[in-house]
């Protein structure tokens, strides 16, 4: 089973969802050279959102702290603990701030 990303309108295959541990983030590379971080919960839902973290630049947010609040998923920046929403990729701690969010699927068998 893969993880894909829809990318302009095609699907493209992120990795294979084995390499994915709920709570962790893995990085990918994107066709584009962009990178995305993707993600697993505990109920095995799949996110993927830009791994830039915009207040540092850095590529980073796959190696950030994955939390809740409110049922909400969210990863915390590993650098300045920013927090933002898996599925909107709005930051909850400065409403002007999001990162880009992908739709994402578990596809194959």
């Amino acid at each position: 089973m893969t993880l894909q990303l829809l990318l302009e309108d095609d699907w493209f295959t992120a990795c294979e969802a084995a390499a994915l541990t709920p709570g962790r983030g893995v990085a990918a590379l994107l066709p584009d050279g962009r990178q995305a971080a993707l993600f697993t919960d505990r109920a095995g839902r799949a996110y993927a959102i830009d791994n830039r973290d915009p207040f540092s630049g850095a590529q980073v947010l796959s190696r950030g702290l994955i939390g809740s609040v409110e049922g909400r998923a969210f990863v915390a920046s590993p650098l300045l603990k920013q927090r933002f929403d898996l599925e909107t990729g709005r930051c909850l701690d400065d409403e002007t701030v999001t990162v880009e969010t992908f739709t994402v699927r578990l596809a194959g068998s």
